[in-house]
């Protein structure tokens, strides 16, 4: 027996189909039919043979050989139609969402900034310019003033600087304890939703840059600068961080006589221990980095931004 194509030469169709064939010489067949004697030639008999076992034998090959799969094009042509049946069919509400929402789809490679900016609950802010050190010295004693008076209003009075309401209260009433990276610090309750983001954002963009601090300075009671200016530190919304590796090149005696603040360096980020990602990481959630003053003091960190965006909410 043999099974061929039904696209074969022979059977000219579609298909699977099986026969049985015998070899033979090619010469003359008898065969009976109604009585007498038939002669045909061989390719007359070949081609009666193979229509009558073609009829026989199709129908049991047809049974064991399943019908094709329509063909891929067919299969793609009937969704395509489909598809352009929906987009006939949709209203034009639909269809200008559809397109909004292909036009605002996130790119595929959208970055790493995008992603921290979904899942952390603040927002990110850059500093407050009249707030920035070197901002408010430049404009002289009109924008010292009116940076303290912000930070009164907003912080809480220190004695002896800004102009305070009847109900003030000093910035050490609005102290917090809370931690960081694993360390106690005592700060203003509004800035610490923004510290513990910074921790966030330390712990998912530095691990490739491990570093363990160790001591921490947050606020103080006593004003540290001389003559009109204030720190920061009083009001809560400052933080040093290892302030032993950590330098302060411009500052007075003992910090600025550190080994470190007398080797080359071709930014301040090379004479400090801490990576240079936490600068990154504070800098993204509203605080200000004090190695980019004059002082350059790699191990302090200032909150200038405005505490009440800090939170992320339906209205920001």
């Amino acid at each position: 027996m043999h099974c061929e194509s039904w696209a074969s030469r022979d059977a000219g169709l579609d298909g699977n189909v099986c026969f049985r064939r015998k070899a033979s010489a090619n010469r003359a067949l008898p065969i009976e039919y109604r009585g007498g004697p038939l002669y045909t030639s061989f390719q007359s008999m070949r081609d009666f043979l193979f229509s009558t076992l073609v009829s026989v034998w199709v129908v049991a090959c047809a049974g064991a050989s399943p019908s094709p799969p329509a063909p891929p094009a067919a299969v793609a042509s009937a969704a395509s139609s489909a598809s352009s049946q929906d987009v006939v069919d949709a209203s034009p509400e639909t269809a200008a969402s559809a397109s909004a929402d292909e036009a605002n789809a996130p790119s595929p490679d959208a970055g790493l900034e995008g992603a921290a900016q979904s899942t952390s609950a603040c927002n990110v802010q850059s500093p407050q310019d009249f707030l920035v050190r070197q901002n408010f010295l430049r404009e002289g004693a009109g924008g010292i003033k009116r940076a303290i008076q912000y930070r009164t209003d907003t912080y809480g009075y220190f004695k002896g600087f800004g102009h305070a309401a009847a109900d003030a209260q000093s910035p050490s009433h609005y102290a917090v304890d809370t931690t960081f990276m694993g360390l106690p610090v005592k700060m203003h309750g509004k800035v610490v939703p923004a510290l513990k983001c910074v921790e966030e954002e330390i712990k998912r963009s530095c691990a490739d840059h491990p570093y363990q601090a160790h001591a921490l300075a947050g606020i103080r009671f006593r004003n540290t600068y001389r003559g009109s200016e204030v720190t920061n530190h009083v009001y809560g919304i400052a933080i040093d961080i290892d302030p032993a590796i950590n330098t302060c090149c411009g500052c007075v005696p003992p910090w600025n006589d550190a080994p470190a603040c007398r080797r080359p360096a071709k930014t301040e980020y090379d004479r400090m221990a801490m990576p240079e990602c936490w600068v990154h990481a504070f800098e993204r959630f509203g605080f200000y980095w004090l190695g980019h003053d004059v002082l350059r003091d790699t191990m302090h960190f200032e909150f200038l931004g405005d505490p009440d965006r800090i939170r992320k909410t339906s209205s920001n």
